[in-house]
């Protein structure tokens, strides 16, 4: 449990300021978490398979996600709802269908003081392949103890290597996981071990359907219909600097998706585009593509009113639906604090292309607009 800092103070803050959970003697909590690089390693791509969304069979009444629940309250109004009282590990099936459902509606879902950091790498992963396959990340290290499937977030005096892949740049990159899958992943979870000691390693959502709501119904038509290019060029090149320890489990990843996605169990139609992984337009010259990507990639990163942020100790759990929300660390914390959790990414449909609506009176429905005088 966090506890309090006995630190002397001329105006006593110090000594009032809680200090996360962390050993005494600096090991890490979560030992068998450790991240592993084998340079030799090498996977299987998962290959194409149908995929069901669990959300589609929940009960939109939530009775059994919400069984338990002391208290549900929204972070932001348009993404981000915590839940107390919930033990994500005593889900039945129909409470993760029900997950999966107000995930897919609120984008993000926090759980606190969550056993699941605790009951092994199996059933970790009987939990989260209940929305999909599990990704296995070409590069990124997994537990030293096993499970390809667990990617490790790791972040310490004693491995710096994900704050040294930052260098020279803002840490802040708005992305969606894994975007240049073929099959792009869903419902997504990261459970966090051990946490910088006072604050910082937050991660930032921002609602993908709110992206692409904020924006003028006609520029809306115009993106509907595009596709655009995803690479993990960047991150491959990135990870080669490592020399001999680089791990390149799989080859570069390329995929065309929709600039504007469906849900396919809400409808909504969300801006599928990111700063890390989308390159370009495609039937756009480079100039043109350029330009618009760097509009709607300012849009992403500006627009806070769409935007939340998950704090995190050991025990919390964020539960995201890729496919509605962009997300990005925040590495603000000490170099050298102890950062780690593990993220596992169930992988779901190719991403479904939002059709053309001709509606002329659409911006007149649309209140917001409508009362500012923008139509």
């Amino acid at each position: 449990m966090p506890s309090i800092a006995n630190v002397p103070s001329p105006d006593g803050l110090a000594s009032k300021t809680v200090i996360r959970e962390k050993k005494e003697d600096g090991t890490p909590l979560y030992p068998d978490y450790m991240p592993f690089y084998d340079p030799l390693e090498k996977v299987d791509d998962i290959g194409a398979f149908e995929h069901k969304d669990a959300g589609l069979r929940a009960d939109a009444a939530l009775p059994n996600l919400l069984k338990n629940a002391s208290k549900v309250y929204d972070l932001s109004p348009h993404v981000g709802t915590e839940i107390e009282g919930v033990q994500l590990s005593g889900l039945t099936p129909e409470g993760l269908d029900e997950l999966a459902l107000l995930a897919a509606k609120r984008g993000a879902l926090v759980f606190r003081n969550q056993d699941f950091k605790d009951i092994g790498f199996e059933a970790q992963k009987k939990i989260a392949s209940h929305f999909g396959p599990l990704h296995i990340h070409g590069w990124a290290p997994h537990p030293a103890a096993g499970s390809a499937e667990h990617m490790i977030i790791y972040d310490h005096k004693e491995d710096l290597r994900v704050r040294r892949s930052w260098k020279g740049r803002s840490p802040i990159q708005w992305h969606t996981d894994q975007s240049p899958e073929a099959q792009t992943p869903g419902t997504s979870f990261i459970a966090m071990l051990e946490s910088p000691a006072t604050a910082g390693g937050d991660t930032l959502v921002s609602s993908s359907v709110q992206a692409f709501k904020a924006l003028s119904p006609r520029f809306r038509k115009r993106l509907e219909g595009l596709t655009a290019i995803h690479s993990n060029n960047d991150g491959v090149s990135q990870e080669l600097k490592n020399g001999s320890g680089a791990v390149m489990r799989r080859q570069e990843l390329t995929a065309e998706h929709p600039v504007v996605r469906v849900h396919p169990v809400t409808g909504e139609k969300a801006l599928y585009i990111n700063p890390v992984y989308t390159k370009r337009i495609v039937g756009y010259d480079q100039e043109e593509s350029d330009y618009l990507l760097g509009f709607l990639f300012d849009h992403i990163a500006k627009r806070a009113d769409f935007q939340c942020r998950v704090r995190y100790e050991a025990g919390t759990v964020l539960v995201w639906d890729q496919r509605v929300t962009n997300h990005s660390q925040t590495l603000d914390y000490p170099a050298g604090d102890r950062r780690h959790g593990f993220r596992l990414t169930p992988l779901a449909e190719k991403p479904i292309p939002s059709l053309v609506e001709e509606d002329d009176g659409e911006c007149e429905k649309d209140f917001g607009r409508a009362s500012l005088g923008l139509c």
